[in-house]
């Protein structure tokens, strides 16, 4: 009988290290099924750089394939300008005032007219006190309509403006939008002395490359969000094909001292989160990825004032190939 127990727990124990070697096998299987199911990362060609950029290394056969090709930046200069942020004006209210004034002053000749004509009757007693009074009176009056129409137009849109001799065809190119007017407003507290010498206008956008335009002078209110001082600048071709309301940015020529710095062809920009970017070559097959301020547009690209140096290389051809390989560490690929 004892025989029979030992033999029976010896077999139980054999029945359980069989059942435990089984789970452990099935417990490993399942952890080789799961590592063949994990997604294969892409092998990033990207370190980080000692200052925190991203360092990108393409081997020579890799940049000819992709067509890459690098330049020395050029050396640059620009005198100093104060940016401004604004809009294409609506010439209808300008129009719609200017005309009645026009009104008002064809309606005070009129009666200054008559006044005299009346004053030379009355005294040659062909015309009543009463008649000359009455005339007198409406000169009065049709000069008051005079200078409130002129003051409203002043209070709206300054004197720089109103006060020109070519007035009536400057309105009449605007509402046919062969020019423009546009204001910009400088951000609160930026304050130019002594004024600027000169301005140049470009779309919001930033695609467009900006044009000298003519600085009328100060504008005649401050903008209650920006609560800065305004200017009035008159596009005399509208060469951007600019309609009202379109925003504009400004920037107003300062007197001083020309910054330096460095041109950028167009080409050599990317954009990411925002911002602008360009690759410099810091060795033969690296390229790091810098932010640059794109603040100032130049006949031949962006002028910019930081974040290169004399002599280096920027990728003027591939750029946007570059950004796409950087970024392809992030992409899983599947078996």
């Amino acid at each position: 009988m004892k025989t029979r127990w030992i033999i029976a727990l010896f077999a139980a124990a054999g029945v359980m290290a069989g059942l435990i070697f089984a789970y452990v096998e099935m417990s490993k299987e399942r952890e080789r099924e799961k590592e063949r199911e994990k997604p294969v990362m892409a092998k990033s060609r990207v370190t980080p750089g000692t200052n925190g950029e991203a360092i990108l290394t393409l081997d020579r056969a890799t940049q000819k394939r992709v067509g890459l090709k690098a330049e020395r930046v050029l050396p640059a200069t620009i005198n100093p300008e104060a940016k401004g942020y604004g809009r294409v004006l609506d010439p209808a209210p300008l129009a719609a005032l200017s005309l009645e004034l026009v009104s008002a002053e064809a309606t005070l000749a009129a009666s200054e007219r008559e006044f005299e004509r009346l004053k030379l009757l009355n005294e040659q007693k062909n015309a009543s006190d009463r008649a000359l009074q009455a005339a007198e009176v409406t000169v009065r009056r049709d000069r008051i309509v005079v200078e409130a129409t002129r003051s409203r137009l002043l209070s709206t849109w300054g004197k720089p403006l109103v006060e020109r001799s070519d007035l009536a065809e400057l309105v009449r190119s605007l509402t046919s939008r062969e020019i423009a007017l546009a204001r910009i407003d400088l951000p609160s507290g930026e304050n130019l002395n002594p004024a600027p010498e000169g301005a140049r206008i470009a779309a919001a956008s930033g695609e467009g490359r900006g044009v000298a335009v003519e600085l009328l002078g100060p504008a005649p209110s401050v903008d209650p969000q920006l609560q800065g001082r305004g200017f009035l600048l008159l596009l005399r071709t509208n060469s951007l094909g600019l309609v009202p309301g379109a925003a504009v940015n400004g920037y107003l020529r300062l007197a001083g001292v020309p910054v330096t710095g460095f041109t950028v062809p167009d080409s050599a920009i990317v954009r990411q989160a925002g911002h602008g970017w360009v690759y410099v070559q810091t060795s033969e097959q690296t390229f790091a990825r810098r932010q640059i301020a794109l603040d100032h547009r130049t006949e031949d690209g962006w002028f910019v004032k930081a974040g290169l140096a004399a002599n280096e290389l920027v990728v003027v051809n591939g750029a946007q190939t570059l950004l796409s390989e950087e970024q392809k560490y992030q992409i899983r690929l599947l078996d």
